[in-house]
């Protein structure tokens, strides 16, 4: 049993559509006192941050719906919002390493699994933006001089914790027009036009342009999902 703390799109279709199905069996333990799984470590640290858990879900379905899959199961705990566990089973850099022995001889998630800090970085860019400026900058220029393990393990920790905060409405639209940058050259749509489209709809445009012309840079970012699992 295992809830992932790394943004879905790291996760094949196998880890996906499994951590969706535990992701429930955890919610109906918490939900009804069910003994099955009630003291596994994993379930214990769940306990309490019902909300943390629905939005785990919201998450989860958004990379869903990117790759076709359909949800019919909501998640409707909300205890303690805005809160998110305290501890990991393992480390952000630590479930990059698991995920990448796992998947050795299977296929890999739509996110290629990091090797250095500034992969990482490229990856989660967009959605830091969408939530703190400053943290755009000082990160982005904090990769761009480190190497190692430990830049990492440090590092994705930190990107790991700042994508469980809401992003920023004010911010959102910033960042889906430097998202609109990859693959305006693909839509027919003139910019005027592209201006009228609320958030949501010019995410979803993106994410169509970006999967039929296999947009590498996009599919490889958290952003092209995620934003979509939050109120935007």
């Amino acid at each position: 049993m295992r809830i992932w703390d790394v943004n879905p799109g790291y996760l094949n279709r196998q880890s996906l559509l499994g951590e969706h199905r535990e992701l429930h069996g955890i919610v109906s333990i918490i939900r009804d006192n069910k003994k099955g799984y009630s003291k596994h470590p994993e379930t214990l640290r769940w306990v309490g941050y019902g909300w943390a858990l629905k939005q785990r879900h919201k998450l989860l379905v958004a990379e869903m719906n990117l790759r076709g899959y359909v949800d019919r199961s909501p998640v409707s705990l909300r205890s303690n919002a805005n809160a998110w566990p305290e501890v990991f089973i393992d480390s952000p850099a630590s479930q990059f390493s698991i995920l990448s022995e796992k998947y050795k001889t299977l296929e890999a998630g739509r996110i290629a699994l990091p090797n250095n800090a500034q992969q990482l970085w490229a990856q989660h860019k967009y959605s830091v933006m969408a939530r703190d400026i400053g943290c755009y900058k000082s990160i982005g220029k904090w990769v761009t001089t480190v190497n190692g393990t430990k830049a990492i393990n440090d590092v994705s920790l930190e990107l790991t914790q700042l994508l469980q905060t809401p992003p920023s409405q004010r911010l959102i639209e910033n960042a889906l027009l430097h998202m609109w940058g990859y693959v305006s050259n693909y839509s027919t749509s003139s910019n005027k036009r592209i201006a009228t489209l609320s958030n949501n709809r010019l995410l979803l445009k993106i994410q169509q342009l970006a999967l039929s012309n296999n947009v590498r840079y996009l599919l490889d970012s958290t952003a092209l999902s995620e934003l979509g699992a939050w109120k935007i």
